[in-house]
């Protein structure tokens, strides 16, 4: 039987492709299996206990103590099931709470970034016209909270801030010899590769999350019961993506 992927003889995309990273949720279901898998750990085995009962009661002693007996431990499957799925509910709130505290991470290096770009941009615009996008981007910036629904978009603001403001700085000498300038540039390096470090944990517990919420049984049934959803990844700008593939030397 050949192989259904062969990479010696099989199609290759000469030109590659780009990922991208789907900006969308999507909510957990379960189907009519699923609600009948939970009614069947409560009745199949008292049923099956009440039928042979029903056939073989002349032949027991007690058939009332047989058909009480089995009934009640037909039913222990429904209450295990009970105690597991409160068990999936308390892993996915301390889930939930590691990927907040993740989150926040990210958010405090952002904070800082902010912050470093406003703080070279009101050195240098003393000294030199900077180009107006970015002082569009620091005033968008100014004030502006963070969170889950504009993360990747603050980020994108203050790297396209910081990659068209340091040109500018490096264009005069005596600026990047100041030595406020020279730090913001080292801290930006910095908080850079923190938030790259931090969006790795992130997403790592992001995938934990999208693959949890969708485990059959246990896990899909109360995800879908309580309404959760996919979680999107912490992804790089496509302006990032671009310098990352231009040439460096």
């Amino acid at each position: 039987m050949a192989n259904l992927l062969d990479e010696v003889t099989g199609v290759v995309n000469e030109n590659g492709r780009d990922i991208h990273v789907i900006d969308r949720q999507i909510p957990v279901q379960i189907g009519f299996g699923s609600v009948l898998f939970e009614i069947a750990l409560w009745v199949v085995i008292p049923a099956l206990v009440l039928v042979y009962v029903f056939i073989m009661g002349d032949t027991l002693e007690s058939p009332e103590l047989v058909a009480g007996v089995g009934c009640l431990a037909g039913i222990l499957p429904g209450v295990i099931f009970i105690f597991m799925k409160i068990s999936a509910k308390n892993y996915f709130q301390q889930l939930e709470q590691r990927i907040q505290a993740e989150a926040s991470n990210i958010d405090n290096f952002l904070e800082q970034r902010v912050q470093v770009l406003q703080n070279v941009v009101g050195l240098v615009e003393r000294a030199i016209e900077l180009d107006k996008d970015v002082m569009k981007s620091v005033a968008a910036l100014r004030g502006g909270t963070i969170n889950a629904g504009n993360r990747n978009e603050v980020n994108q603001q203050v790297t396209s801030a910081f990659n068209r403001l340091f040109p500018q700085v490096e264009a005069y000498p005596e600026l990047k010899a100041h030595n406020a300038i020279a730090d913001a540039m080292q801290q930006n390096s910095y908080l850079q590769r923190e938030i790259t470090a931090a969006r790795t944990v992130y997403n790592s517990r992001v995938t934990q999350w999208n693959t949890d919420i969708f485990s059959w049984p246990t896990k899909q049934i109360v995800a879908a019961r309580n309404g959760y959803t996919t979680r999107i990844p912490f992804t790089a700008s496509s302006e990032t993506r671009e310098m990352a593939r231009s040439k460096f030397f």
